[in-house]
């Protein structure tokens, strides 16, 4: 896995069993665009890193070039590059998939409770009014759309708008539902739209910024305020013109002036129709379409218009450096890096052109050539993240349930998924339970879809417990923990959140179907799924050679760290290393801020009497001291 590898081994990923008979199958869940996220960051966090550590200084610097180095701005253009391509694909892929509920903006009506893992208040915010449940896709559409080229724009108050309104989008996520470490992520990509001066004014360090005094500064600040005004208002048209919004204040919702679609289905056992009338979007798919080819080919070359500006201010940063040998050195790491940072712009474009086949087909053959030489290292990589909404007509779950004699059986809980009604949804950011995301892509299929169930379902027969503590953590929680069941079987409900009115209860849910089969240890059916996957247990599991004290030492920590659960131990984590750079930065010493040279009152001219008879007469002491005059 490489980068990614060991981020997610810190960020609380499920342990990989090593024998060759299915649990890696089991383990080795993965999401494609978190994880490759994850590597592509990861590769740009070497860029980042300074090569050397900033001198300690008492007094904070006199100019914002001060300890840095002058090819800094490009790494940091490659993580804005990346959170743009990251925004504005998906929220073309929402469009592009033809989803009837993100085109009929009635996808947040499903999202909050048929997402993986949902928070307590991902039941709250599926009970708002469906009027703020359209408005919030469109104000999606917006944030993802429109807002990224904002990235790169010369005027600084608009780069912030676009900062505030990512960060906005990525806590609301985040709030509503668990999706481990990408949306801290993403939250940390968008600190490339910060600069020094907004950094140093939230901390207090940085002085009130003048008004411009001379005519042509205070021009160009005026022509900048009309600017970033006249794109605050072509957005605001842009999303009533392109969605057709019109505000009916007596029925507090909001329609479409142009069409709206009548959705009939419903939830089952859910009463009246879900809704029944929906705003859509203004456009067809072919207007989009035409839009996308056309805008395909200027976003990329607006990366390229702003990747030269930032080697050109990157040259201009050199020739301020001071000294042969300094000049030297940055001499050399400015082409390196800028040779960098322009062959990851040139790979990135290939993945980006794949929402637009026909913009990917007119690309430069010398970046596909470039980037197929590094596609197995996942240096760039293409995204577009809730293509389409599932579970629409309810949430599939699959519960599985274990049983000594075939006839009483018992539901199987896991730690974070749905399963008991009661339950409330818990938080488990950052952590990623990867077998409970697996158990919802299951559900969206038959078992055979899903190899690694027949795995789990093995597993859990044979009472395998590093499969059972991915289920259950805490022994005792575990229905079968004195000893396993004799039958395994799974099956399919559908789940909805329960109404306002019902007390404690979170979740509703109705029984679908068997999802697998009641099996046992040796059964035909088990043994032949077994032998079609390929997953029957060819050899015994080796034993664990001597290893070395380190290996020992880590395997020690790992069992005192075993009983507590992933989100406690990695917010516990966190959480000491904000105490302590909290206590370094309270004990630590503090920027001064310079000095100010104090004005000395001009001596006042008196004439030559006047200065005569004030100057006193010098006395005998000081006389002595005066060294006389010779001849």
């Amino acid at each position: 896995m490489g980068w990614g590898g060991v981020c997610l081994s810190l960020l609380g990923a499920p342990p990989e069993e090593s024998s060759p008979n299915g649990e890696k199958a089991l383990c080795a869940a993965f999401s494609p665009h978190r994880d490759s996220l994850l590597l592509e960051t990861g590769f740009l966090a070497v860029l980042v890193a300074p090569l050397r550590q900033p001198p300690h200084r008492k007094q904070a610097p006199q100019s914002k070039l001060a300890g840095a180095s002058p090819h800094e701005g490009l790494s940091f253009w490659l993580v804005r590059w990346l959170l743009f391509r990251l925004m504005f694909a998906s929220g073309v892929v929402k469009l592009t998939s033809r989803c009837p509920a993100w085109w009929g903006l009635t996808a947040l009506t499903y999202h909050y409770e048929t997402q993986c893992l949902p928070t307590p208040a991902a039941w709250f915010a599926h009970h708002l009014p469906v009027w703020l449940h359209k408005l919030s896709v469109v104000a999606t559409f917006l944030i993802e759309i429109a807002v990224p080229p904002l990235f790169f724009a010369p005027i600084r108050r608009l780069r912030l708008a676009a900062f505030y309104s990512q960060v906005l989008l990525q806590v609301l996520i985040i709030l509503t539902g668990n999706y481990n470490f990408f949306n801290l992520l993403t939250l940390v990509l968008t600190t490339a739209l910060l600069d020094d001066v907004h950094l140093l004014a939230e901390s207090g360090s940085s002085r009130r910024k003048k008004m411009p005094t001379s005519w042509p500064r205070a021009l160009l600040a005026m022509l900048a305020l009309l600017l970033e005004l006249a794109i605050y208002g072509l957005l605001a048209y842009g999303v009533v013109h392109c969605f057709g919004l019109e505000v009916d204040w007596e029925q507090y919702a909001i329609h479409s002036r142009t069409s709206e679609c009548q959705l009939g289905a419903q939830r089952a056992g859910a009463g009246p129709p879900l809704l029944t009338s929906l705003s859509s979007a203004a456009f067809t798919f072919h207007q989009f379409s035409q839009w996308l080819k056309t805008v395909s080919l200027p976003t990329m070359w607006l990366g390229a218009a702003s990747l030269a500006w930032e080697l050109l201010t990157a040259l201009w940063r050199w020739t301020q450096v001071r000294g042969w040998l300094q000049k030297f050195c940055a001499a050399a790491q400015l082409s390196i890096f800028g040779a960098a940072t322009v062959a990851l712009f040139m790979i990135s474009l290939v993945p980006y052109s794949y929402m637009e086949p026909s913009t990917h087909g007119r690309l430069w053959t010398g970046a596909h050539r470039l980037f197929g030489t590094v596609e197995h290292l996942q240096l760039a990589n293409s995204y577009g993240l809730f293509r389409r909404m599932t579970g629409l007509g309810g949430r599939p779950e699959v519960v599985l349930e274990g049983s000594y004699d075939g006839h009483h059986w018992t539901e199987i809980e896991f730690m974070y998924k749905p399963g008991n009604v009661s339950r409330a949804p818990p938080v488990v950011t950052p952590h990623q339970p990867r077998l409970d995301w697996q158990m919802w892509f299951a559900a969206l299929g038959p078992h055979t879809q899903s190899p690694w169930f027949t795995s789990l379902v093995l597993r859990l027969l044979q009472g395998k417990e590093p499969v059972i503590r991915l289920i259950q953590n805490h022994a005792p929680t575990y229905p079968f923990h004195k000893q396993p069941p004799t039958y395994v079987r799974a099956q399919l409900y559908k789940y909805w959140f329960s109404q306002p009115g019902e007390q404690g209860r979170w979740w509703r849910r109705q029984w679908v179907e068997e999802f697998f089969p009641a099996v046992s240890l040796g059964d035909p059916t088990l043994e032949t799924l077994l032998r079609q996957f390929g997953l029957q247990d060819k050899s015994p599991p080796r034993a664990r050679s001597s290893s070395s004290p380190l290996t020992e030492a880590l395997y020690w920590v790992r069992k005192q760290l075993s009983p507590l659960e992933a989100p406690t131990l990695l917010w516990g984590l966190l959480a000491t290393v904000g105490a302590i750079r909290v206590m370094q930065a309270l004990l630590g010493p503090r920027p001064s801020p310079p000095a100010r040279e104090k004005q000395r009152p001009a001596p006042r001219e008196d004439s030559g009497a006047t200065s005569k008879q004030a100057a006193p007469a010098p006395s005998n002491s000081s006389r002595s001291q005066t060294p006389r005059r010779k001849k």
